[in-house]
């Protein structure tokens, strides 16, 4: 055989071991990650994503305070849901007239209408449970990490290997057609020489 072939198949080997390896832990990963994924795409499609609610108006000038919208959702989420107020972002929709409020301690979301005040909805927002299972900080959020230490390992352990595996794959699929064209250039030059 060719040295340059075995040089080949020695590195295709080694290619396959690393692919091996590499793909029997990160498939749980690579299943979680690409099933969650697959859910986001999908969630203002099913029941994961809250509806959007109408308010009355989107002229701001007839719109409560932020700070008393705030008070407003604070107050029904401490007194009625028995839940942490504390606010992690307001998504202000101004064509709608409405703003969701999202919490840092829980997956509850209160919308409301910007003029009056009035609570439309209050909904589980199913898509960011999805998401944290997604990144990997739904272990950040239950054991409480403060910096998001999991989520960084866990992303960075799983684009490594996605990126291992993605170039292994590569020349486990090119190195086969690499050693047929060589044996084929031998065979002619062998032809050749008779």
């Amino acid at each position: 055989m060719d040295k340059k072939i075995k040089i080949i198949s020695k590195r295709t080997r080694t290619y396959r071991a690393i692919h091996k390896w590499i793909a029997l832990p990160a498939l749980v990963f690579m299943f979680i990650i690409g099933s969650t994924g697959l859910l986001l795409g999908w969630k203002k499609q099913t029941t994961l994503l809250p509806p959007t609610q109408k308010g009355i108006t989107a002229q701001t000038s007839a719109w409560l305070s932020l700070d008393k919208l705030t008070d407003i959702a604070q107050n029904y989420v401490s007194d009625s849901l028995h839940l942490d107020e504390t606010i992690d972002r307001m998504d202000v929709r101004p064509d709608k007239g409405i703003v969701k409020m999202r919490f840092v301690d829980h997956f509850q979301e209160v919308q409301l209408d910007l003029q009056t005040g009035k609570i439309l909805s209050v909904s589980t927002r199913g898509s960011d449970i999805i998401e944290k299972i997604h990144d990997g900080s739904i272990l950040d959020y239950f054991i409480g990490t403060p910096g998001d230490e999991i989520k960084l390992i866990y992303t960075t352990l799983s684009a490594s290997s996605l990126i291992l595996l993605s170039f292994s794959g590569f020349w486990l699929w090119y190195n086969p057609k690499r050693i047929r064209k060589k044996k084929h250039e031998s065979e002619k030059v062998e032809l050749t020489s008779l």
